[in-house]
């Protein structure tokens, strides 16, 4: 592709002018290319780059359905379909319930960031008609738990309390630092330390004395470990905000810190210590759910967030920000969820799907799959 056609889509995107032939011309580009192009436009925001990715994974990925593991040509019977729906800020909408619904989830794990404390999307979310488990993330404290928070506050907190407000909305479904048990399923869910920033250092010191008596790290694994001796089942899902420590120190990991200084695991130490005690109980651990991490690099736009890793212990660990989770044009709306397969307590294929208004399932990434796993459309 010559330089000629790198400028000519530079100028469609700078002037949003016709994506669809913005699109065309970036199918001829590498992938970096065309990225870096749209990219590269000054104020531009995400939107208009983000609807050229989609027009593309359309096109050269179109999808009629859902692939869906099977044995021997048939669906294994009982298999658990999981969506994990990634950091929310405010992008939630009836529509999405709906969309949980025709895609016959079995069990909906929520990890956090609703918005800036949003009471009304946290009661949207507790209404859901639908088996869930959730963990409130650093934005459903934004006002509360830090000082700098508190200064910003645009509503009067001695009159209200709009974490309370949140917590009194879900109930026992919110499983920071506590448990779901799930008889249907045979697993329970775990919660770890919710409002996490993530990293090292222990944040927010008085908000978690206040809220739960704990003052460090050490207390927290403990208070994680505790809601896991709970558990009615042997198979344990974890459900964080911010995952754990030990998943790299490479910005694009899953955890890895892609600000300045470039660098370093910026996972929650307690979470991995936590974990690494449960399995050494005998519990099976499939899944490690989370977001926080957005798949979008504050570095670079050149690359995205690595999304998944599994461990020797055959533990997936998914990071489901695909942040924004809604992408809307004047023609299409699309919305990300990020499904897990599971069977026997074994993860057998996780992807990150789109789907539009009408519940079609536009584009499906396989982040995992089982080897020799036959995959029926």
């Amino acid at each position: 592709m010559d330089s000629g056609d790198l400028k000519r889509l530079k100028n469609l995107v700078e002037k949003r002018l016709d994506i669809e032939t913005a699109y065309q011309i970036s199918r001829g580009l590498r992938w970096q290319e065309a990225t870096a192009s749209w990219h590269s436009v000054e104020g531009m925001g995400e939107t208009i780059g983000m609807t050229i990715q989609q027009r593309r994974m359309n096109q050269e990925l179109p999808m009629q359905a859902i692939s869906v593991p099977n044995i021997d040509g048939k669906q294994a019977p009982g298999l658990i379909k999981i969506a994990v729906i990634g950091d929310v800020h405010d992008q939630w909408e009836a529509v999405d319930g709906l969309a949980l619904q025709q895609l016959g989830i079995d069990l909906a794990l929520f990890v956090g960031d609703f918005g800036n404390e949003s009471v009304e999307i946290v009661r949207a979310i507790a209404a859901l008609d639908i088996p869930k488990a959730v963990i409130f993330g650093n934005h459903d404290a934004w006002y509360s738990a830090s000082h700098w928070g508190k200064q910003k506050c645009p509503y009067d907190r001695s009159k209200e309390d709009r974490v309370q407000q949140q917590f009194d909305l879900l109930g026992d479904l919110h499983v920071g630092y506590g448990k779901r048990d799930f008889p249907d399923l045979n697993l329970t869910v775990v919660g770890a330390r919710p409002f996490s920033w993530g990293g090292s250092e222990w944040k927010n010191p008085e908000f978690y004395q206040a809220h739960y008596g704990i003052h460090n790290f050490a207390e927290s694994t403990a208070q994680i470990v505790a809601a896991a001796d709970q558990a009615a089942y042997n198979t344990i899902i974890f459900l964080g905000h911010c995952g754990p420590s030990g998943l790299g120190d490479r910005p694009d990991d899953p955890c890895g810190k892609d600000w300045q200084p470039i660098g370093g695991d910026h996972g929650d130490p307690d979470f991995a210590a936590a974990i690494d005690q449960v399995r050494q109980q005998g519990k099976t651990i499939p899944l490690v759910a989370f977001g926080h991490m957005h798949h979008h690099l504050r570095h670079t736009k050149q690359s995205l967030r690595t999304p998944l890793l599994v461990s020797p212990e055959a533990t997936v660990y998914l990071n489901a920000a695909a942040v924004p989770r809604i992408i809307q044009t004047d023609q299409t709306r699309q919305c990300n969820f990020s499904l897990v397969y599971l069977l026997n307590g074994t993860v057998l294929q996780s992807s990150l799907i789109w789907v539009d208004q009408n519940f079609t399932v536009t584009t499906e990434q396989i982040l995992y799959s089982q080897p020799a796993l036959a995959i029926e459309g």
